[in-house]
């Protein structure tokens, strides 16, 4: 008889969630891009800071107009995990912390290395227990709660 865990779980999820953006958070975004603009024409008199203020304002515009990509997930008890074509394997992480946010569920896991990104994985409520119960077999499992700047990113609605 094979056993449950032999299986990998497979799932698809999208890359980060998109939230729409309406008339008024433009009118906002624009808002504040003009004001910091002014308080540096008329305080601080570097126009660096304005061309680097204008720089940025484009990359945030570009950036929430891209749609998220789908991506799929195979997480396996003995190869580790799948993000699309990429594998990592349980090794590259020290641990792991389950995230609501909202509707919405995530697993971060926590890099060995000091300056590596962490990777952070939605998924589908109905698939959590399994997920947890492979990663638990390989990581301990950290409480972890969204940081300020997560905090901040989705009140900005980014």
């Amino acid at each position: 008889m094979e056993n449950d865990q032999e299986q990998p779980i497979t799932w698809s999820a999208q890359e980060y969630f998109h939230l729409e953006k309406n008339f008024w958070w433009f009118l906002a975004f624009v808002a504040i891009v003009l004001g910091l603009i002014a308080l540096d024409i008329f305080l601080m008199k570097s126009y660096t800071f304005s061309a680097l203020v204008i720089v940025m304002a484009v990359a945030v515009v570009i950036y929430i107009r891209r749609p998220p990509k789908t991506l799929n997930y195979a997480l396996s008890n003995s190869q580790g995990l799948y993000v699309g074509e990429t594998l990592h394997n349980f090794d590259e992480f020290k641990a792991f912390g389950v995230i609501k946010d909202g509707d919405h569920h995530s697993i971060m896991l926590i890099p060995t290395k000091r300056f590596s990104p962490g990777v952070s994985v939605y998924f589908p409520e109905e698939a959590g227990e399994a997920i947890v119960d492979i990663l638990g077999n390989h990581l301990p499992m950290e409480d972890l709660k969204l940081d300020a700047i997560d905090i901040l990113v989705r009140k900005l609605h980014l």
